[in-house]
């Protein structure tokens, strides 16, 4: 399982990389590898506000749908459209062109009260 430490983690298996006042936001490897083969992603609105733990969008695998969670409060700022027509990238670069969307945090403090990568895999192994 592949977490990387410069990352936050919710404890619903979504990533946040803060970058300048945005945060990038995706799902984990482990939560990845549990859906398999990711076959359809509904991306989120641009310009729609999103609440900490609430649902802002659906993804589809072989296996199973499942929501991804907002990991703060904000307003969706930009989506990763090349997944509309490639949502494999989820699982084979969820920490890179897997990315779903970006968030402006009504609230920057939030993203520090994330779990850290040691915190996320003390979630996962519990």
């Amino acid at each position: 399982m592949n977490v990387p430490e410069d990352l936050r983690y919710s404890t619903d298996h979504e990533w946040a990389r803060l970058e300048g006042t945005s945060v990038r936001v995706g799902i984990t490897d482990y939560a990845q590898d549990a859906l398999g083969d990711v076959v359809y992603l509904e991306l989120p609105e641009v310009g729609a506000a999103v609440v900490a733990g609430e649902s802002f969008s659906e993804i589809e695998s072989t296996k199973s749908v499942s929501e991804i969670y907002a990991p703060l409060d904000g307003v969706i700022a930009d989506v990763n459209t090349e997944l509309a027509d490639a949502p494999q990238k989820i699982n084979e670069d969820p920490y890179g062109e897997g990315w779903i969307c970006v968030i402006e945090p009504t609230d920057a403090a939030a993203y520090d009260a994330l779990l850290d990568a040691s915190g996320y895999r003390n979630h996962v192994d519990s």
